[in-house]
C-alpha cells in the first residue's frame, strides 16, 4: 500500500508516468478548517502540450494490447484502489471535507468503475450487416484515440473513475484536469494506476485552474474527445471549444431535481430519502440532489414536522468526525451558498430551520428548508448546490408532472408513492435521465446516467458510457469482384 499524504502535500502533475513540478503553486485548503494543508501548480497550455504529446505516443500500444489484457490492467487498478481504500478516503476528506463513510463509499465506488468496465473491454465490437450474398459488410468499435476528461470537485474519485475507466477500457490514452479544489486524489490514483501496471502515459494529470488548463485541454486539436461535468456556463463553453475542433463532447451540466410525494407513500422511507437527497449525502453537493421537493397538500403539514424534527437531529461538522452534514468545500462555494439562502429570504422569508451559517473555522451551514416556495422563485429554478431545500405543494398528479418538469433542466426526478401505476406515468411523462422511485441515489455503476435540456447530453455509466470514446467504421467487401 501506497504512504498516505499528510500536511504540507506539495504535489506536481503526472505525466507519461512520473510526477512533474511546477513553479507558481495553487493552495489546497482543508474545508474542515479553511487552512492550507497543500499545494499544486499552477499549469498552462505547455502543461496541456507535453501531456498530450505523451499520451499520443502511447496511445498506439495501449490500443494494440490485446482488450482482454487491458481489462485486467483495469482490474488490478480497481484492487489497488480497494488496498489503499483507507489512505484515499482520509486524503479525500481533507480536500473536499466529506464525511468518512461518504468518502469511504466514493472510493469503493471509484474503484468499481475500473472493476465494472475491465469486464466490458474484451466485449466491445462491432456487427455483421446483411446485404446481399455477394458482400460482406461489418463494423468496427474503434477508440477516439486521446481523450480529455474535466472532472469537478464534489466527487473527484467516483467522477474521475466514471469517465476514465471506460474510455481506457476503449483503448483511449487519457488526461485528466481534476478541480483545483480536490487535486490530490486525482494524482494519488494516477500513480496507484502506474503501480498497477498501466503503461506509463496512457493516464496524465495536468494540474491548474479551468481558464488555464481545462480550456486549452478542451479545445486542443490533439484532443479526440473530451467528457465534463460541472456547471452549464463552463460545460458551454467546453463543448463550444471541443466541436470547434468538430470532436465529440459529453457534458453533464447539473439539475435542479423534483422529489415528489404523494399521499399513499411511506412517509417515514420518504422523510429518510429526502435527507440523504439533500443534506447527508455530501452536505446536498450533488448534481442529483434532491433539492426541490414537491409535497401533496394533504400531507404536508405532518410531512414538514417530521421532516423539521429529523433535521434538528443532524450533527454538522468535520468531515473526520463522520457528521451528517460536512462542511462546503470551498470558500467560495460557502459564499454562493449562502448567498441564495439571502434571495431565499428575499423572496419568501425565514426559511422553517436553518438558514446560518456556524460559527467556527471552515466553512459550514445549517441544513436549511424554505417552505412555501412558488415556482417563479429562483431558489425553485436554480442549482444552490448545497444544504438547501425549496418545499412546493401540489394538488393532483397533472400538477406534480407540471411543476417536476417546471425548469430548464432534467437530470433526475424521484416520486414516493405506493401506487406503481402512478410511478409508472411519472417515469413515463417527466422530462428526467433517471427517475427514481420510492429512493433517492438509486441505481450503481451499471445504469446509465445523464440528463436532459440543460443538464447536458450523453450518458455516463453502464454500456452506454463506451459510446462516449469510441468511434464506428464500417467495412463493406464485394466478395464476387474477382470473378470473371
Amino acid at each position: 500500500m501506497r504512504e498516505s499524504t499528510t500536511n504540507n502535500d506539495t504535489r506536481g502533475h503526472f505525466i507519461g508516468g512520473r510526477e512533474v513540478s511546477g513553479t507558481e503553486s495553487i493552495a489546497v485548503v482543508n474545508p474542515a478548517t479553511g487552512n492550507e494543508f497543500g499545494a499544486i501548480p499552477d499549469g498552462d497550455s505547455d502543461d496541456v502540450d507535453a501531456a498530450i504529446e505523451r499520451a499520443r505516443a502511447r496511445f498506439a500500444d495501449w490500443n494494440d494490447i490485446a482488450p482482454a489484457e487491458r481489462g485486467r490492467i483495469l482490474t488490478r487498478i480497481a484492487e489497488t484502489l480497494r488496498e489503499n481504500a483507507d489512505s484515499i478516503a482520509a486524503l479525500l476528506v481533507r480536500e473536499n471535507g466529506k464525511s468518512r463513510s461518504n468518502a469511504a463509499t466514493e472510493v469503493e465506488i471509484g474503484a468499481r468503475y475500473f472493476e465494472y468496465y475491465a469486464g466490458i473491454a474484451d466485449k466491445i465490437h462491432g456487427d455483421s450487416i446483411p446485404l446481399t450474398n455477394h458482400y460482406v459488410d461489418y463494423t468496427l468499435r474503434e477508440p477516439l484515440g486521446v481523450t480529455a476528461h474535466i472532472v469537478p470537485w464534489n466527487f473527484p474519485v467516483m467522477l474521475l473513475g466514471r469517465t476514465v475507466a471506460p474510455a481506457l477500457a476503449a483503448g483511449n490514452a487519457t488526461i485528466v484536469k481534476p478541480a483545483e479544489q480536490t487535486p490530490l486524489t486525482a494524482i494519488e490514483i494516477a500513480q496507484l494506476a502506474d503501480d498497477a501496471g498501466l503503461p506509463d502515459g496512457v493516464l496524465n494529470v495536468v494540474q491548474g485552474y479551468g481558464p488555464d488548463v481545462g480550456a486549452p485541454l478542451a479545445g486542443h486539436p490533439d484532443i479526440d474527445g473530451v467528457a465534463f461535468t460541472g456547471s452549464v456556463p463552463t460545460g458551454r463553453d467546453v463543448a463550444t471549444r471541443a466541436v470547434e475542433n468538430f470532436n465529440p463532447v459529453h457534458i453533464e451540466a447539473g439539475g435542479k431535481n423534483p422529489h415528489v410525494v404523494f399521499p399513499d407513500a411511506d412517509l417515514d422511507n420518504a422523510i429518510e430519502h429526502t435527507l440523504t437527497s439533500i443534506f447527508t449525502f455530501n452536505a446536498g453537493q450533488v448534481c442529483s440532489a434532491g433539492d426541490r421537493l414537491i409535497l401533496h397538500d394533504d400531507i404536508h403539514d405532518e410531512f414538514l414536522d417530521r421532516l423539521i424534527d429529523r433535521v434538528r437531529e443532524l450533527t454538522v461538522g468535520p468531515g473526520e468526525d463522520n457528521p451528517d452534514v460536512s462542511p462546503i468545500v470551498s470558500e467560495t462555494q460557502f459564499d454562493h451558498v449562502i448567498g441564495y439562502i439571502d434571495v431565499g429570504r428575499e423572496e419568501i422569508g425565514e426559511p422553517v430551520i436553518g438558514g446560518d451559517a456556524l460559527d467556527r473555522d471552515g466553512y459550514y451551514i445549517e441544513p436549511t428548508i424554505f417552505d412555501g416556495v412558488t415556482r417563479d422563485m429562483r431558489i425553485a429554478q436554480e442549482e444552490i448546490f448545497g444544504p438547501v431545500l425549496a418545499v412546493l405543494t401540489f394538488t393532483d398528479e397533472a400538477e406534480a408532472i407540471k411543476l417536476a418538469n417546471d425548469t430548464e433542466y432534467g437530470l433526475v426526478a424521484g416520486i414516493q408513492t405506493t401506487n406503481v401505476n402512478r410511478a409508472h406515468r411519472f417515469a413515463r411523462d417527466v422530462d428526467a435521465g433517471q427517475i427514481y422511485v420510492n429512493e433517492w441515489f438509486a441505481g450503481g455503476v451499471e445504469t446509465p446516467f445523464g440528463g436532459y435540456e440543460m443538464s447536458g447530453f450523453g450518458r455516463e455509466k453502464g454500456l452506454e458510457a463506451i459510446e462516449n470514446f469510441t468511434q464506428t467504421k464500417n467495412v463493406c467487401l464485394n466478395i464476387d469482384n474477382d470473378l470473371e
